[in-house]
């Protein structure tokens, strides 16, 4: 390594991207490319940044596998920063095993940190929760463990684990050695002592913490989830994201019971005709149907002279959990909610939509005031001032489990 490079090094190492930027500035070689890199990034030019990184990785080429895999992690570092949720991230998985197998533990650790961070923002908590488990805390930069700390608490946010939660933010509290760590900590305690949900219930409707929440769902009472969509029983559950108007006519039931729903409250509430005709009717029966078999684990849909009455198999208590402010397009904005900006693919990706359903949201939302937009093209990215009530756990994505 020669002098210039080192310099610059020991420079970024120190956080003085511009005198590391003096020593390399006019050097075009792979280590120049790639300290230059981490310089513009450390200075907020994330996008020279990443263009910088990827011709450094071109540059080191296969026979220089660990500088390349570097490269690629540290890419898809700031590829994470600018909610880039494609290529860049994608690749990290190749890079963490190359730095394994090459005894940089370090850079391997960091790797798989991220990795995780990413599976986490997309929903998938099993995934996330093996690298996790499989990482070297130790090796881990001190900058990156209050981090993982973090998404350990955001997976047990989304399985709805509230002591895990606690535990592991009272964890990333004590490694947070600086301001800014430790104030993203202190965010992170506001929201899990936000309310997660509205419940509804005979007596009325209250606002509900994510402790309230587990201690509702373990209780086996039967619980109509409108934050996820779906239909409870301890274990038992019934997904109905896909099938919204099952959904709206098993919520509808759940609202009034044990009384009676009319038809035509259903009616009203699933297919949004105000008024009911014989066609109505007719496809309410289907739905209906429809209901029952998804239901029938856990409860009967049974018909009464008026209309439809729904009956828990063991006879036990109905709640609906509604989120704390019900909005249009809700799941946008809860991600929205985090501070970053969104582009819309990575919004899709997280979702599990296409980025077509996506865009309408964020035209809809920006045509309200609830989400803005800046730069044009590949370059476009979604943010949204802070709106009481969001974001809510419950409406982040999760790939469904019991608990």
């Amino acid at each position: 390594m020669d002098s210039l490079i080192a310099t610059a090094g020991r420079a970024l190492a120190e956080g003085d991207a511009l005198t590391a930027l003096k020593r390399v500035a006019l050097r075009d070689d792979a280590p120049a490319l790639a300290l230059r890199g981490i310089a513009m990034a450390q200075l907020g030019d994330l996008e020279r940044a990443a263009e910088l990184l990827r011709r450094a990785a071109v540059a080191f080429g296969p026979s220089q596998a660990v500088a390349q895999a570097r490269c690629l992690v540290a890419r898809a570092e700031i590829a994470f920063v600018s909610r880039d949720l494609g290529a860049p991230m994608r690749a990290l998985g190749a890079a963490r095993r190359t730095l394994e197998a090459q005894g940089d533990r370090t850079n391997a650790a960091q790797a798989g940190y991220l990795e995780a961070r990413r599976l986490l923002l997309i929903g998938r908590l099993d995934d996330c929760e093996r690298i996790l488990d499989a990482l070297s805390f130790d090796a881990l930069p001190a900058i990156s463990r209050t981090g993982y700390w973090l998404v350990r608490a955001g997976v047990a946010i989304r399985r709805i684990r509230a002591s895990a939660a606690r535990d592991a933010l009272e964890r990333a509290g004590r490694e947070a050695g600086i301001p800014t760590l430790a104030s993203e900590v202190a965010t992170a305690f506001r929201a899990l002592e936000s309310p997660a949900a509205r419940l509804i219930e005979r007596e009325g409707k209250r606002l509900i913490g994510l402790a309230e929440v587990e201690a509702l769902i373990g209780s086996g009472a039967l619980v109509v989830d409108a934050c996820r969509n779906v239909v409870r029983v301890g274990p038992l559950f019934a997904p109905l994201a896909g099938r919204p108007v099952l959904f709206a006519l098993a919520r509808a039931l759940a609202e009034v019971s044990p009384a009676e729903a009319t038809r035509e409250s259903l009616i009203a509430r699933a297919f949004r005709a105000r008024e009911a005709d014989e066609s109505h009717r007719a496809r309410l029966r289907v739905e209906i149907g429809r209901l029952r078999r998804a239901l029938r684990p856990m409860a009967s849909v049974e018909a009464t002279p008026r209309g439809f009455a729904l009956k828990p198999n063991g006879g036990q208590a109905i709640f609906v959990l509604a989120p704390p402010v019900e909005e249009a397009h809700a799941e946008v904005l809860a991600l929205l909610g985090d501070g970053e900006a969104w582009s819309s693919s990575a919004l899709a990706l997280a979702l599990g939509v296409s980025a077509r359903t996506v865009q309408r949201a964020l035209d809809a939302l920006a045509e309200t005031g609830k989400a803005e937009s800046f730069g044009r093209g590949r370059a476009c990215r979604w943010i949204a001032p802070p709106s009481p009530g969001f974001p809510t756990s419950l409406l982040l994505p999760a790939a469904l489990v019991s608990r």
